[in-house]
């Protein structure tokens, strides 16, 4: 039996943009039968709090697109960051982790994440999970 592809994402941003880009490229990767697995830190893990990535938005150099780009994504019927995670999810694919020191610098508790994530980490562990990627960005 040959072993699924891996790819490996650094997301470093909670911005809209940012997690629409990380979660994109993960879903491609599971249509393509890859796994992906997403290490979430500094801005990105607080994008893993409850009810976070529901507020996300764009930077403040592309805040006057923000709308326009909402709308346009209401009118292409497509899913909002976090319904794209669930569905990530739901294929077996896709392991989320939290950093663990950003979570100490940030006061962030196990219990003020999403369901969704798999483990908290820390850098070496997820090295560690790089090292044996395929393909490895970060976002």
């Amino acid at each position: 039996m040959t072993e699924n592809k891996k790819i490996a994402l650094v997301v470093q941003s909670g911005t809209i943009d940012k997690l629409y880009c990380a979660f994109i490229l993960a879903s491609t990767a599971v249509s393509m039968n890859w796994e992906a697995h997403l290490y979430f830190t500094f801005w990105g893990l607080s994008s893993l709090t409850k009810g976070a990535m529901e507020k996300a938005t764009l930077p403040g150099d592309y805040k006057h697109l923000e709308e326009t780009m909402k709308q346009n994504l209401k009118k292409m019927n497509y899913p909002t960051p976090y319904q794209m995670l669930k569905r990530l999810k739901q294929s077996g694919l896709v392991k989320i982790y939290a950093c663990t020191p950003t979570m100490q610098m940030f006061g962030i508790k196990k219990e003020d994440l999403i369901p969704e994530v798999d483990s908290m980490v820390g850098a070496a562990t997820f090295l560690n999970i790089a090292a044996d990627a395929d393909v490895n960005l970060f976002i």
